[in-house]
C-alpha cells in the first residue's frame, strides 16, 4: 500500500520556538499569532505581525475543548516565548503550540522589533526568571505580599460592659464584662521553592497552594485584596474589601466551639421571622454562670410590643435603678400580689387622683 507522505503524521516534523505578538483572535478560539525562530525575520516593515500566521493552541487533557468545557483556551500573553510544530510540514502555515517557554528575560519589551511584546508590557521584570515571585520567595519580594503584610488589621476592639452601682438594693452592683482587642492573624506566607504552586493572572487575581513541608497553605485573592487564606494549623482568614451578601436558600447552621466576637462600626439590624410563619421563634439561651450584658453608651434602650403580651419571670430578685424620673402608663388595671412586705420610701409628696398626701416620719396625712 502506498503512503502520502504529505498527510499529517507523515510529512516531516517541523518544530519551532517563537514569541507570541497577537492574542486578538477574531473567531475566539484562543489562537495567537506567533514570530517563530528561523523562518520569520524580526523586521516587522518586512513581515507585519498582522500577517503572521494564526497558531492554535492544544489544550490539556483537563478541558474537553469542545461546548465550552474545561478551562478556557490559552493563557498565552503577548511576549510568551511557545514550542510547536508545524501540522502542515514544510509549508509552514498551520503552527500548534503545545507549551509555553518561562526564562530569565535579559532585557525588556521592544515594541518595535519582532519577537517582542508590541504592547511593551512583558516581560515585568529584566535579568529575573519568569517564575512567579511567590513560587519563588527570592530576593525581590511579590508586592501583593507586601501590601498584605502592611495592611494586616489589629487592635480590633470588643464590647466594653461597665460595672453598674446597685447601692440602694441588696444587689449592689452589675459585675462589669472588660473588653478586650483582637487583631488579624500573621501572614503565614513562608514558601521554599519549587513547593508553592501559583496561578496569578494579568490583573492581579492569585491563588496559591503551597505544599512547603510545615507551611502548607491555601490562598484565594482578587486583585482588590478581598480573599481567603488557610494557614498551616487549619485557621482560615477571610478579608472582604467591599461588600459581602451571603444569600442562603434552604438552612444554615453553625457550631463554634471557642470563642465568638462581633465588632461593627455601622449599624446593625436582625430581622426574624419575615414571613409571618408560626413558632419561628427567636430563642437566645444563656447556659450556667455567664450573664447577659447590654449598655448603651448614650442613647436610649426601647422594647415594644406591638402587639402581644410582655412577660418576665424571675426566680430571683428584681432590682432596678432609676437615676431620673419613672413613668408608668397603665391603660387597664393594675394589679399587686406581694407575699411579704412592702416598703416604700417617699421623701416628698405623693400625688394620688388630684389629691396631696403629705408623708412625714411614721404617718401619711392626706390634705
Amino acid at each position: 500500500m502506498s503512503r502520502d507522505n504529505n498527510f499529517l503524521g507523515f510529512n516531516d516534523f517541523i518544530w519551532f520556538n517563537g514569541v507570541v505578538e497577537d492574542r486578538q483572535d477574531p473567531q475566539k478560539l484562543g489562537r495567537v499569532k506567533v514570530r517563530t525562530l528561523g523562518i520569520h525575520t524580526q523586521d516587522k516593515t518586512v513581515l507585519p505581525t498582522a500577517d503572521l500566521p494564526w497558531s492554535q493552541c492544544i489544550l490539556p487533557v483537563t478541558s474537553a475543548g469542545i461546548s465550552g468545557l474545561g478551562q478556557s483556551p490559552s493563557f498565552l500573553v503577548e511576549g510568551s516565548w511557545v514550542f510547536g510544530y508545524f501540522r502542515d510540514g514544510t509549508d509552514c502555515q498551520e503552527p500548534m503550540i503545545l507549551g509555553s517557554l518561562p526564562g530569565k528575560p535579559s532585557e525588556l519589551s521592544s515594541p518595535s522589533k519582532g519577537f517582542y511584546d508590541p504592547n511593551g508590557i512583558y516581560p515585568r521584570y529584566k535579568d529575573e526568571v519568569d517564575v512567579n515571585r511567590l513560587a519563588v520567595n527570592g530576593s525581590q519580594p511579590h508586592l501583593s505580599l507586601e501590601l498584605r503584610k502592611l495592611s494586616r488589621v489589629t487592635g480590633i476592639p470588643t464590647a466594653d460592659f461597665d460595672l453598674v452601682s446597685l447601692q440602694d438594693h441588696e444587689a449592689t452592683e452589675i459585675a462589669a464584662s472588660d473588653g478586650d482587642t483582637w487583631s488579624q492573624p500573621s501572614i503565614p506566607y513562608n514558601a521554599t521553592y519549587p513547593y508553592n504552586h501559583v496561578y496569578e493572572s494579568e490583573s492581579g487575581h492569585i491563588k496559591e497552594y503551597d505544599d512547603t513541608k510545615g507551611s502548607e497553605r491555601i490562598y484565594e485573592a482578587h486583585r482588590t485584596g478581598t480573599s481567603y487564606e488557610i494557614s498551616p494549623d487549619g485557621t482560615q482568614t477571610d478579608i472582604i474589601k467591599g461588600d459581602h451578601y451571603n444569600i442562603v436558600y434552604g438552612k444554615r447552621q453553625a457550631l463554634i466551639e471557642g470563642k465568638s466576637d462581633l465588632t461593627i462600626g455601622g449599624r446593625h439590624k436582625l430581622y426574624i421571622n419575615k414571613d409571618g410563619a408560626l413558632d419561628n421563634h427567636y430563642d437566645i439561651q444563656v447556659g450556667p454562670n455567664a450573664n447577659i450584658n447590654i449598655q448603651v453608651d448614650k442613647g436610649n434602650l426601647n422594647l415594644v410590643v406591638k402587639d402581644g403580651t410582655f412577660n418576665t419571670n424571675v426566680n430571683g430578685d428584681y432590682n432596678m435603678k432609676v437615676n431620673g424620673n419613672y413613668n408608668l402608663d397603665v391603660r387597664g388595671n393594675l394589679s399587686e400580689t406581694v407575699s411579704g412586705t412592702k416598703t416604700s420610701n417617699t421623701t416628698k409628696s405623693v400625688n394620688h387622683r388630684g389629691q396631696t398626701f403629705t408623708v412625714t416620719a411614721n404617718r401619711i396625712d392626706l390634705n
